[in-house]
């Protein structure tokens, strides 16, 4: 396992190898409700009509909002070393909503 450790007021986070994999998505569905926000994380793949979820993660507004941020950040990052990234995708023209506010990836 790999192990990160730090002084101070950091935390210890703990990344065990199989996490550390990763898992490959394609598409993310956001909902909300009044307490929390959920993103699926979906792998689709062409000729397949079901779609998986691979990871669902669920956080509080606050944790939601700094998400928000530090992707910012990342991508400004990313396009300064990098160049801008280009959309060439549509949305896909399916239901996406599991129940809650749809949100939108």
């Amino acid at each position: 396992m790999a192990e990160e450790k730090k002084q101070g007021s950091q935390i210890d986070i703990e990344l065990s190898e199989e996490v550390a994999d990763g898992i490959y998505s394609n598409l993310a569905i956001i909902s909300h409700s009044n307490s929390e926000f959920i993103v699926d994380f979906v792998k689709m793949l062409p000729g397949i009509p079901k779609a998986k979820v691979k990871s669902r993660i669920i956080l509080s507004p606050q944790h939601a909002k700094r998400l928000l941020i530090a992707l910012s950040d990342n991508i400004e990052k990313f396009e300064d070393n990098f160049g801008p990234i280009e959309l060439h995708e549509s949305i896909p023209e399916f239901p996406m909503n599991f129940g809650g506010p749809a949100g939108e990836a």
